[in-house]
């Protein structure tokens, strides 16, 4: 016991010596929130489109910082993947204690994607135009579902149920193709494109398959929704 005190006594000594010529500096808690905010930003690999947030917990008035030998250590307390809430651990070593300062701050991210909402409420059984949509942001966490990024992409269908003002407009609210309505059958080889009229005979979204009847052979087909009031078949 004895020899292990002693040997920790000698690197105890050296630690501190090793600071001894140091100068030390109380640091700003908005150098400190701005530190824990880089960790995080460099961890995120984000979309083009999207827009990052990225908000460390506030510490004005709840938190006096010692006196500090630069660096301060500032990393994420765990190895997981950078998730709606995180936290950062921010240390350094200081003259004032014998031993490392540490604190844990809690940062929230919020990874916001352009959606198409409702720019109103819009009632079942609406056709939808333009009017009616709009473009907003909405975190990641919120979205579920097929969504959309582009108007274009849901101007002109049906909506089969209500959807709320300001609500992202889904895929399963929609029908591109709605039972009863007239659509364009397309049939396609390498080398030719047929298309003919028909009557859906129930809803379909994009990529779902549908019962449709040709109109001119009066004959009933199974076919692919490719587009609103588009469908296609396999020849």
């Amino acid at each position: 016991m004895k020899v292990i005190y002693l040997c920790f006594g000698y690197l105890l000594f050296n630690s501190l010596a090793s600071y001894a010529n140091e100068v030390s500096s109380v640091p700003a808690i908005s150098t400190i929130t701005q530190m824990a905010e880089d960790v995080i930003r460099k961890k995120i690999q984000l979309d083009n489109n999207a827009k990052l947030m990225i908000t460390p917990q506030n510490l004005e008035g709840r938190l006096v910082p010692p006196r500090c030998f630069e660096p301060l250590s500032v990393t994420l307390a765990s190895d997981r993947e950078i998730a709606r809430n995180n936290t950062v651990k921010v240390s350094c070593n200081t003259p004032d204690y014998d031993y490392p300062w540490l604190i844990y701050i809690s940062v929230r991210v919020e990874i916001l994607y352009p959606v198409a909402v409702a720019a109103e409420v819009i009632a079942p059984g609406t056709l939808i135009s333009e009017e009616q949509i709009q473009i907003d942001y909405i975190d990641q966490y919120s979205l579920r579902g097929q969504y959309f990024s582009d108007t274009n992409a849901v101007i002109g269908t049906r909506s089969k149920r209500r959807i709320a003002k300001s609500s992202p407009i889904l895929g399963n609210q929609l029908c591109f193709v709605c039972k009863g309505d007239a659509v364009s059958i397309y049939a396609k080889t390498e080398h030719l494109q047929i298309k003919t009229l028909g009557e859906a005979l129930r809803d379909g979204n994009i990529g779902e398959s549908i019962s449709v009847k040709n109109i001119n052979s009066n004959k009933q087909l199974e076919a692919t929704v490719i587009g609103i009031g588009e469908v296609e078949v396999r020849m």
